[in-house]
């Protein structure tokens, strides 16, 4: 099981949101490099990226600061955040991320998913971004009338890399993962399914594993000391 620190980037900075809620805002480092290395140095195989700014803006916004955790470090990155054109999955790809997460053009419109998944096989993501069990688009701001296990049930032929699913009402809260929608995912395509939102303890990335995550994304309890990086990679190794 994967363990993915995450580097959530707004304005070129390391911040985390709470329930994508861009008012309520805290940033933890000015130098999201800086963070990166970090999480290199304590072990992290991935890091989990996503320009918040581009996800609310429907383009990338911060490539700078983006290139620059890419070129810094030797690990896997996956990115996310706006990314919304085949050209700019090409450039983060381009740009040396191992893989890229699509969701809200890829949830309204499934055949440029299934474009980009086919030219780019293995190296395409799809972000299901679910509150109270219906799939969120355009950085969490519209709902669809869709679950998360309903729209994944469309993909099943597609050689995606992995479904990142987060349940936006536990995302920076920690508050523990919704482990039970996870386990639906996992029962419901043959992709792997990495948990986002709430991963607070060992115990949560226990049950994760139990119920089937190929991994866990990790934020505000690392940032805030409530779960060390170690204890993390150790729980999921075990």
């Amino acid at each position: 099981m994967l363990i993915l620190p995450a580097i959530d980037l707004r304005g070129g900075r390391c911040v985390r949101l709470e329930q994508g809620d861009f008012k309520k805002e805290k940033v933890f480092d000015e130098d999201p490099v800086a963070v990166a290395r970090r999480f290199e140095a304590e072990g992290a195989e991935w890091l989990h990226v996503v320009d918040l700014d581009g996800a609310r803006e429907g383009e990338p916004r911060n490539l700078e600061a983006i290139g620059a955790i890419m070129r810094a470090v030797k690990i896997s990155v996956e990115v996310g955040g706006g990314i919304r054109t085949t050209q700019a999955v090409e450039e983060m790809l381009d740009t040396g991320a191992q893989r890229v997460v699509v969701g809200t053009r890829a949830v309204r419109e499934p055949e440029w998913l299934r474009e980009v998944a086919e030219q780019f096989p293995g190296r395409i993501a799809l972000g299901l971004d679910a509150r109270e069990g219906l799939v969120a688009v355009e950085g969490w701001g519209k709902q669809t009338d869709r679950s998360a296990a309903r729209t994944l049930k469309r993909f099943q032929d597609l050689t995606l890399a992995a479904i990142v699913y987060t349940d936006i009402a536990r995302d920076g809260m920690m508050s523990g993962p919704n482990v039970e929608a996870t386990a639906a995912l996992v029962k419901a395509g043959p992709f792997p399914v990495i948990a986002s939102g709430g991963v607070t303890t060992v115990e949560d990335i226990r049950r994760l594993k139990e119920a089937g995550a190929a991994g866990a994304i990790i934020g505000r309890a690392l940032y805030e000391g409530k779960l060390t990086l170690k204890a993390a990679l150790e729980a999921a190794a075990t």
